[in-house]
């Protein structure tokens, strides 16, 4: 979830304390071990710091995100594409808030073409070559308008200390999902996600950041909690180059180790979900892998010291 911060919560748009810029891509591969069609999801992502105020205490953040979810043999395929705008403002010397928004078209198909049917059960298989009627859907895509906002707030009363907790809600206006004709007592649209998170970063010397987090979400009548810390290393010393690893866990779900390197302005991470729940028998133990990179910078030298709202840095 720290890799996918426009994602999370609008308010991280343009929330960038080791930069004015940064560009990421991510890519998640699930239940390979179940399907030889497994989950893929791809997400593209943008945001920058623009309009700062002379006095450096607030600024707007833009950005925009791209989604996109491949998932078994009936191609279900979705694609999201938002817009995201933010505001932050310092409120002291020590602490920042921001509120965020974002907007985005959402379309969802599905290719029931190789999909089989019960009339296509011959009393021992399935019969492929066998024709079979497909349910009669109303229509093989969804599109939709999706909203979404979020706030957060950062704390750091010194250059080594620093606390970000955020919250935000999805799917505000509540749109329609389906690949049916609405009837009657039958509800389609999506419920509203609320997603919180509670980060820290802790500078204990020049070579060691450690960065504890925390995730939760809900949605309907299901939730996700995920807890973890993982520490960097400064290995040249002067934060050109550095090593990360951490370990969380997905509330009775997975285990999920994760490794990372830096090297100048671009951050590569990788992490393996190891299943823990019941599930394990059939995966042995092998849930999913995600990697991504992401690069950041500065495209405008900032005037005089650096922003305030940095996070503790090796450089």
């Amino acid at each position: 979830f720290m890799q996918t911060p426009l994602l999370i919560n609008p308010a991280n748009t343009g929330f960038i304390p080791d930069g004015d810029y940064r560009i990421g891509v991510n890519y998640r591969n699930q239940w390979a071990s179940l399907s030889a069609f497994p989950y893929k999801t791809t997400s593209v992502y943008g945001d920058w710091q623009l309009l700062q105020n002379s006095s450096q205490t607030g600024w707007l953040g833009a950005g925009g995100l791209i989604l996109r979810d491949v998932a078994g043999t009936s191609v279900l395929t979705s694609t999201k594409l938002y817009g995201s705008l933010a505001y932050h403002q310092m409120i002291n010397n020590g602490s920042l808030i921001s509120l965020g928004f974002n907007a985005g078209w959402a379309n969802k198909r599905i290719n029931t073409a190789d999909l089989t049917f019960p009339g296509q059960w011959n009393g021992q298989f399935f019969d492929v070559h066998q024709s079979a009627q497909a349910p009669l859907l109303a229509a093989t895509q969804s599109n939709y308008l999706d909203l979404q906002v979020g706030m957060n707030y950062a704390y750091f009363p010194n250059p080594e200390t620093y606390f970000n907790a955020g919250f935000s809600a999805m799917h505000i206006n509540r749109p329609v999902e389906s690949f049916w004709v609405n009837a009657t007592g039958i509800d389609n649209r999506i419920a509203v996600r609320y997603n919180g998170f509670l980060n820290a970063s802790l500078k204990l010397n020049e070579q060691l950041i450690v960065q504890p987090n925390l995730y939760f979400s809900t949605q309907a009548s299901s939730w996700e909690a995920v807890a973890g810390i993982a520490a960097l290393y400064n290995v040249s010393g002067d934060g050109e180059y550095i090593l990360s690893a951490g370990a969380y866990y997905r509330w009775a779900e997975s285990l999920i180790p994760q490794v990372g390197i830096g090297i100048r302005q671009l951050l590569f991470n990788f992490s393996y979900d190891v299943n823990s729940s019941s599930l394990k028998n059939f995966t042995n133990r092998r849930g999913a892998f995600e990697f991504s990179i992401l690069k950041q910078g500065i495209l405008n030298p900032y005037q005089g010291n650096r922003q305030q709202s940095l996070c503790p840095t090796f450089r």
